[in-house]
């Protein structure tokens, strides 16, 4: 298996997590998303991935894109450990909890987003961090609740699931924006958890290869 990631990439970090809770170790093959390299916008690249965009897995099967369809692949093909509960209503809720993130919090702070409210819409980096903090914070607000209202040490069972696996790179990025986390006091302490299991703190951005040497 190849993997195809960015060090500050918060989708593929996702994948990162859950490739070492699942025990596999794909081909890491660097894709530089800066904006004075573009390396998604290659050709080179965009031949494989018309999508232009970062994770990437290459599979027997052919190459499989976007990090919500790749944790699934995942989990029905290399099922232990799982990355879903096990009951029904738990795993709907599960997928709720993390497509809030993925869905509805990260695609409008995607470094996408952030550059269009600059070049076309005059956006300073005050406003545009503004914009930033706004989206957190309004998802955040409803996952709080959910949280703070767990019975088990994770936030749907006593395993971490795709909930956390979106949950921590999303934290992550908000700290690299200067969000202040203080209002949500449950979901620091779902952080404080995974970061304690390897799977969580080898996947970090600067634990990756690409990494720039501080």
């Amino acid at each position: 298996m190849k993997l195809f990631s960015y060090f500050y990439s918060s989708a593929a970090f996702r994948v990162r997590i859950a490739l070492n809770l699942k025990g596999i170790e794909p081909d890491y093959v660097a894709v530089n998303l800066h904006p004075n390299a573009k390396e998604q916008l290659q050709p080179e690249y965009m031949a494989q991935n018309p999508e232009g965009r970062v994770p990437a897995i290459v599979t027997e099967d052919g190459l499989l894109r976007q990090s919500m369809a790749i944790l699934e692949w995942l989990e029905e093909t290399c099922p232990e450990p799982h990355i879903l509960p096990f009951d029904p209503w738990l795993r709907a809720k599960c997928r709720s909890f993390a497509n809030t993130i993925a869905c509805d919090i990260h695609p409008l702070n995607n470094t996408s987003v952030t550059g269009m409210l600059r070049e076309e819409f005059g956006a300073d980096e005050d406003g545009v961090l503004a914009w930033y903090h706004h989206w957190i914070a309004r998802g955040f607000r409803a996952l709080e609740k959910v949280a703070s209202e767990r019975k088990t040490g994770y936030l749907f069972g006593e395993f971490p699931t795709i909930a956390e696996i979106c949950l921590i790179p999303q934290i992550k990025n908000g700290r690299r924006f200067n969000m202040d986390f203080a209002e949500f006091p449950a979901l620091m302490d779902i952080e404080e958890r995974c970061y304690a299991l390897e799977a969580f703190d080898a996947a970090r951005p600067e634990n990756q290869p690409d990494a720039p040497i501080v």
